[in-house]
């Protein structure tokens, strides 16, 4: 069972380079995250996890937690996301907005509202007790850590002279979770496992030495909801996990006890499976109709399982994650993060959930906090783990036609504020001021065409991103109107989730042409005629209807005290330190606002973010850190990075804004997966920014903070992969190359040519597919190898 595994990794595209020179660098330590207790609250716990199967180990010695996750677990089944009464209350809204009364159109958009959102459920716990001699353990024995190198979660105390290590990860490649437990004296392990759940289910165990657990999600979320109590409630979607024990040859034994749990006794190890599966066959077939069978599903991952020894699947385990996770690498004090990838498109709080009603349902917001999560796959080189997110686009479009075409009569594709896994695309219950937001499909949108000018993979574009883009484009033509001045308009516009007060002095969010809205707009617009250029698609009807529109699209202005304008109009703003900062969307993630092409703008978006001030939850700490990023401010960048860093106490969470929790999950509070992604890009961004064309070496570098230091592997717009190296806060030198699973749409015999820039520099030159080229800090290429 623990026989030796030996692994052979392949070449990185990060270690296809390397400096001519070593930089004094400080001895290389282990990447983990160590706790000397058990943890005590949630966000104490250690996250393991492969995407679609989540899980938080507590790391309790009489009593061990493991709190399970399934990424399609949701109340609910697929909606109905259309209002018939929705073209007339548009139809007064406007004519509100027309007429200055903004207070009034605000109270009359509510009209405009749908239901709420499903929510993102759990699947339930694994619980392992031990024996009361564990109660005498030697506290000062006690270790739990993360190692992020293997993703790999490891406990050990000792009890009297026996030392008890246990072994926990999630492997994608085999789609369960395994957890190893051990004991250094022959016979000393015994425990007692059951699976349970805070959903509808049942347990049992078996001969097999398994326990089934197999449950059903609700068909109907709780309240607030728009159904009726005596509506009948829908079959919802079932699930079914499977705890597998396997105990060293010869010495233990397993009885099932209380014809639901597994009692190990006087075993030298014991390694646990456990795999999950629900009847989920996407968002638009009702799980009474699902010809899924989770039960089946889980015993056939366990069938395939049955002839790897632990120390097999802990290698594939591992030599599977470190693929992604060693593809880029950042070494100030020895530090690096990168990003799993999932089934299904990643939430709010990613996988990891232990409510049945969490914050927030939970749910997919499209304002910013979805998109964060995939900010960092492209530039940190992780360009496949975008795949579910285009999958959950393509749903959103099916659905966001109906929307478009009843409630607006327009053509196209259209999602709002907030989405689930049913790929919800009306507007939000309640007031607009959250729920009137139809921008959220279109910001989607830009991922797409960021997707090809990272990757320049013209069949990407051809086949799955311009039919989305050229849909969502078409909505955005007719939801745009004729406006005052010549400019074309949105009306109803609010800017996500900021009220404003209107000349009348009555509080009010919805107006028009939010500068968000039309920053968005640009973005999509400028995404689709370069596309089209790429695709020869330039005569179509749709793409010279946007080349006629974009003159005509309302300008970003600055107001009167030198900010930018967050509304058409100079509103008096209530609340100036905003978490959101939606209207600097055109400076980062979007490329209109340039320090190149528009400097007058950069200084009015570096007062706004003055403005706005620096406190706020984690991901609108990061996404300000980016923002820093792309006026080169370098000191200000550094200074929301380090404010993420900011400890948060559980116990009073409330009195935080932003943070880290101690098991490295950022917080709102409460706990957000997507600042842990926002840092990740922000951070790049302090690194290299790029076009296709040009490539911008260490624009916000903190030269007295990271003064010596290496980033390996980050992927720049173009398809070429950049590794820096700085000493004395200077550039030392760099490395460009095309990686050799390049995609270019040419031959691979292609040269490119690239701009690079660097503290007022500017180079020339041109990059060949199969070399790898070193330049000095001088921008002068001192060396060629071949790949």
């Amino acid at each position: 069972m623990d026989e030796e595994w030996v692994m052979v990794s392949p070449i990185l595209d990060k270690d296809l380079w390397k400096p001519s020179s070593k930089l004094n660098e400080a001895e290389k330590k282990d990447l983990k995250v160590k706790f000397k207790e058990e943890a005590k609250h949630w966000t104490d716990a250690i996250p393991i996890g492969n995407g679609r199967l989540g899980g938080m180990v507590w790391g309790g010695v009489l009593l061990e937690t493991i709190n399970l996750n399934e990424d399609t677990l949701w109340t609910g089944v697929p909606g109905n996301y259309t209002n018939p009464d929705a073209p007339n209350a548009l139809s007064v809204v406007r004519k509100l907005v027309d007429d200055g009364n903004y207070a009034d159109a605000t109270k009359e958009a509510v009209k405009l509202s749908a239901d709420p959102s499903d929510v993102y459920q759990l699947l339930g716990d694994i619980n392992l007790e031990f024996d009361d001699n564990h109660a005498t353990f030697d506290a000062k024995t006690y270790q739990r850590e993360l190692d992020l190198d293997t993703a790999t979660v490891k406990v050990n105390y000792s009890v009297g002279e026996v030392e008890f290590t246990r072994e926990h990860f999630a492997s994608y490649p085999d789609q369960v979770i395994v957890t190893k437990i051990s004991a250094s004296k022959s016979g000393s392990l015994s425990f007692t496992a059951s699976l349970d759940s805070k959903l509808h289910h049942h347990s049992s165990g078996n001969s097999q030495n398994q326990i089934i657990m197999e449950g059903t999600c609700p068909g109907r979320r709780k309240p607030p909801t728009l159904f009726t109590e005596n509506d009948s409630i829908p079959a919802g979607i079932k699930f079914s996990a499977i705890l597998d024990i396997k105990v060293s040859d010869g010495t233990g034994t397993i009885t099932v006890l209380d014809e639901k749990k597994l009692k190990v006794e006087g075993c030298d190890w014991a390694v646990l499976l456990l795999v999950g599966a629900s009847s989920f066959e996407g968002p638009f077939t009702k799980p009474e109709d699902s010809k899924r069978d989770p039960t089946s599903e889980c015993s056939d991952v366990l069938k395939s399982l049955k002839d790897f020894s632990y120390a097999e699947l802990y290698g594939r385990h591992v030599d599977d994650y470190q693929k992604l996770f060693n593809r880029c690498s950042l070494e100030l004090s020895q530090s690096s993060s990168v990003e799993p990838s999932s089934t299904v498109t990643t939430a709010e709080r990613g996988i990891w959930n232990y409510k049945v009603e969490p914050a927030w349902d939970g749910a997919p917001h499209l304002n910013i906090n979805l998109q964060m999560n995939y900010w960092p796959a492209l530039s940190c080189n992780l360009h496949e783990c975008q795949e579910p997110l285009f999958d959950y686009i393509s749903s959103l479009s099916v659905t966001g036609s109906k929307t478009a075409k009843v409630n607006y009569e327009a053509s196209g594709w259209v999602a709002h504020q907030v989405s689930d896994i049913w790929a919800k695309t009306s507007p939000d219950r309640g007031e607009a001021v959250w729920a009137l937001w139809p921008m959220g499909g279109a910001w989607l949108c830009t991922h797409l065409w960021e997707h090809y000018t990272y990757t320049m993979n013209k069949e990407f574009l051809a086949n799955k991103a311009y039919p989305l883009l050229e849909e969502c484009v078409s909505f955005l033509l007719d939801w745009l109107i004729e406006g005052k001045g010549g400019y074309l308009e949105t009306n109803p516009s609010t800017s996500p989730e900021h009220m404003f007060i209107a000349p009348d002095g009555k509080p009010a969010s919805v107006s028009y042409s939010t500068t968000m809205d039309m920053s968005i707009i640009k973005e999509v617009f400028n995404a689709i005629v370069s596309a089209a250029e790429v695709l020869g698609k330039s005569k179509t009807d749709v793409v010279q209807r946007v080349l006629k529109a974009q003159p005509r699209l309302y300008p970003t202005k600055i107001a009167r005290d030198g900010s930018i304008l967050e509304w058409a109009q100079d509103f008096e703003d209530p609340e100036v330190h905003h978490r959101h900062v939606s209207h600097l969307f055109g400076l980062f993630p979007g490329h209109t606002i340039t320090v190149e092409r528009t400097p007058d703008l950069c200084k009015a978006a570096d007062f706004t973010l003055i403005k706005r001030g620096e406190e706020g939850p984690g991901w609108s700490t990061t996404w300000k850190a980016a923002l820093w990023a792309r006026l080169h401010n370098t000191e200000q960048a550094y200074r929301m990075v380090k404010h993420l860093f900011d400890l948060v106490d559980p116990d009073h969470e409330s009195d935080y804004e932003g943070g880290l929790y101690a098991n490295l999950f950022t917080a709102h509070p409460p706990f957000q997966i997507d600042a842990n992604f926002g840092f990740c890009a922000a951070i790049s961004e302090m690194l290299v920014q790029s076009t296709i064309k040009d490539l911008y070496l260490l624009p916000a570098l903190p030269r007295d903070k990271w003064s010596h230091g290496s980033i390996k592997g980050l992927k720049a717009r173009g398809n070429v992969t950049v590794s820096i190296s700085w000493k004395e806060g200077d550039l030392h030198e760099f490395g460009l190359w095309f990686s050799k699973s390049t995609n270019l749409e040419n031959s691979k015999d292609q040269n490119s040519t690239k701009r690079v820039h660097y503290r007022g520099t500017t180079i020339t030159t041109k990059i060949s597919h199969g070399k790898v080229y070193t330049f000095n800090k001088q921008l002068k290429c001192i060396k060629t190898a071949s790949l």
